[in-house]
C-alpha cells in the first residue's frame, strides 16, 4: 500500500524561523549521517523517514559522503523520495554538503569551486532532484581563498541548484568572514551547522553570539555526543556499542571515570524533569533562541519518536540550569 503521510503531521511540531530569512525549520531535524547507507536495511530507514514526516520533521540533512559507502545515503534517500514522497517535495527541506573527501585526486575534497560545483551536481543526480534547499560548505579549506569557496556557493544558487547556502564546522573568525562575503555577493548565509552538545561547548565561545548578531540560523549536529548523552553508557561500556566495536569517532579513552559520573548525574537530573537523558540533552540545546533546529540521528523509528519527546518539556528553570552547569564543571 502506498505511503500516506499522517494528516495531523503539523499539529505538534514547532517551527522556528532561520535567522532573518523567510525559511522556517522544524525544531528537530533528521540527519542521515548514519543508518542510511547500503550497509543498512532499506525497510528500516524507509520506516524512519515515514515516522519523521508523520511527526512534522520536514528537514532531512545529508552530505555527499554519507553512507557507507560514500554517496549511498543520498542514493537511498533519492529512491525513497521517488517512491514514497513524490507528491510532497514542496513540503520538504533537503540539504546536502561538500567539503570532506569524496573521490580520488586533487579535486575530490575541500573547498575549490571545481569540487563544490561538481559535488553538488553528483548529489542531485544521486537524489534525482533538480535542486536542494540548502547546500553547505562542509568545512573550511585552509588552502583555498574563502572568496572562491563562498563564490561557488553563490554560483549554485544563481544556477538554481540550491535555494539557500550555509557553512559547517567554521570557527567564529572564518564564519564571520564567510557571512560577510556571502552578503556582499547577494546570497546571504542562511545557516551554520556546528558540533554542539552539553559535552561540546565550543559554539558558546563567540559563534552563537555571532550568529545571533548576524541573523544567521544555527542547527547543531551531534547533540547527544555520539551517544554519550543517552542511557547507553549509564552502567559502563556495553558490548554492542560503537566504543566497544571500535567504530565511529567515539573512543574508549573518552569514557573516563569523571565522564561516566557526569552521565549518571545528568541522568538523575533528567529523571527529575520527567525526561530521559537524551531528551533533556536535546531540550537543553533548544532552550537557546539562537538555535533554529537540532539535528538528530536515528537507528529505528522508536528511537526517533523517543527523541521527539524532548519537545514536551523545553523550558528550564534557573535552578535546573545551575545544577547542570555544576555537573559539567
Amino acid at each position: 500500500m502506498p505511503y500516506q503521510p499522517s494528516p495531523s503531521r503539523y499539529a505538534d511540531m514547532p517551527y522556528r524561523r532561520c535567522g532573518r530569512s523567510g525559511l522556517k525549520l522544524p525544531a528537530v531535524s533528521l540527519g542521515l549521517w548514519h543508518n542510511f547507507g547500503d550497509v543498512d536495511v532499506l525497510q528500516n530507514f524507509r520506516a524512519i523517514l515515514h515516522r519523521a514526516f508523520d511527526s512534522g520533521v520536514t528537514h532531512f540533512d545529508l552530505a555527499n559522503n554519507y553512507g557507507p559507502p560514500p554517496g549511498s545515503a543520498e542514493t537511498n534517500f533519492g529512491r525513497i523520495l521517488k517512491e514514497d514522497f513524490r507528491g510532497y517535495r514542496d513540503e520538504l527541506v533537503i540539504s546536502t554538503k561538500a567539503g570532506y573527501h569524496m573521490w580520488e585526486g586533487p579535486y575530490g575534497e575541500w573547498g575549490s569551486r571545481k569540487y563544490l560545483v561538481s559535488s553538488l551536481d553528483q548529489s542531485l543526480r544521486r537524489m534525482k532532484l533538480d535542486y536542494v534547499d540548502i547546500f553547505y560548505s562542509h568545512r573550511p579549506d585552509p588552502d583555498t581563498p574563502l572568496e572562491e569557496t563562498m563564490g561557488a556557493l553563490d554560483h549554485v544558487v544563481r544556477q538554481g541548484k540550491a535555494l539557500y547556502v550555509g557553512i559547517s564546522n567554521y570557527e567564529p573568525a572564518a564564519a564571520a568572514e564567510a557571512i560577510r562575503i556571502l552578503r556582499e555577493l547577494g546570497t546571504p548565509c542562511l545557516i551554520h551547522q556546528p558540533k554542539y552538545s552539553m559535552f561540546e561547548r565550543g559554539p558558546e565561545n563567540g559563534l552563537l553570539d555571532l550568529l545571533g548578531e548576524e541573523g544567521v540560523g544555527c542547527i547543531p549536529f551531534s547533540p547527544l555526543a555520539q551517544g554519550l548523552l543517552t542511557n547507553k553508557y549509564l552502567h559502563g561500556i556495553p558490548d554492542d556499542s560503537r566504543v566497544a566495536k571500535g567504530v565511529g569517532f567515539l573512543t574508549e579513552n573518552q569514557l573516563t571515570e569523571q565522564r561516566l559520573r557526569q552521565i549518571q548525574q545528568l541522568n538523575n537530573l533528567a529523571q527529575q524533569r520527567g525526561q530521559s537523558l537524551a531528551q533533556m540533552a536535546l531540550s537543553w540545546i533548544l532552550r537557546d533562541e539562537r538555535i533554529t533546529s537540532v539535528l538528530i540521528g536515528a537507528s529505528k523509528p522508536e528511537q526517533l519518536t523517543d527523541s521527539l519527546r524532548c519537545l514536551e518539556n523545553l523550558p528550564f528553570s534557573a535552578e535546573e540550569l545551575a545544577r547542570i552547569e555544576a555537573v559539567l564543571g
